[in-house]
């Protein structure tokens, strides 16, 4: 098995009008042994950016930090919040600093830019190489499901609320066919006026 499927876990984000989606699962393992359902694997940056972090368990909790800390530095020093681009290239050089000796993570990163206009939408691979897109990324063990899943339900300029029905089924029906993510799920979407958060039940076997 390889490491990246050591602890499992699922991320998938999706544009829509205005506005950005951003979704992973809950479950935490030890290889096929379900340990926990309640470890997040999406945290906040600033108040209209979010990364996903899909990988090992112990590796997620450290850049998690490590993101925080340097995007705390940022605002100190320019006196303003990241922007979700800015963030994106701060994520690749974090991860390529460490490229012979990685860390098994594949972030995903969702936000609006400050003019709340336009969603921005990203994901790397394990040692920082960036992927733009203009409608969705995933990452993680069930992504190869959930890509299928998305490009069939997918559709451009998709309001708040067709988005969030449409990035939690993509999750919940890839995830659903991977032993190695699912227990449950959290949602965010991000509009220019508030962050709407959810949380998703889905199947515990």
């Amino acid at each position: 098995m390889s490491i990246m499927e050591y602890n499992g876990g699922s991320v998938v984000a999706m544009r829509g009008k205005k506005c950005v989606a951003i979704a992973g699962d809950l479950r935490l393992g030890n290889r096929n042994m379900s340990l926990a359902a309640n470890f997040e694997k999406v945290f906040p940056i600033t108040q209209k950016l979010y990364v996903g972090l899909p990988g090992l368990a112990t590796d997620v909790l450290t850049l998690r930090d490590t993101f925080r800390f340097r995007t705390n530095m940022y605002k100190l020093k320019e006196g303003r919040e990241i922007e979700p681009n800015t963030f994106a290239h701060l994520v690749s050089s974090t991860l390529y600093e460490r490229r012979w000796s990685p860390y098994f993570v594949e972030p995903v990163v969702a936000g609006l830019d400050p003019n709340n206009s336009e969603p921005f939408i990203a994901a790397t691979d394990l040692i920082g190489c960036l992927n733009f897109a203009k409608d969705f990324v995933v990452s993680g063990t069930a992504s190869d499901k959930m890509f299928g899943m998305a490009e069939s339900l997918w559709e451009p300029d998709l309001e708040a609320e067709d988005l969030f029905e449409t990035v939690s089924q993509t999750l919940l029906n890839g995830v659903d066919r991977d032993a190695l993510s699912g227990w449950g799920a959290v949602v965010h979407l991000i509009t220019p006026e508030k962050i709407i958060t959810r949380s998703l039940k889905s199947r515990m076997d």
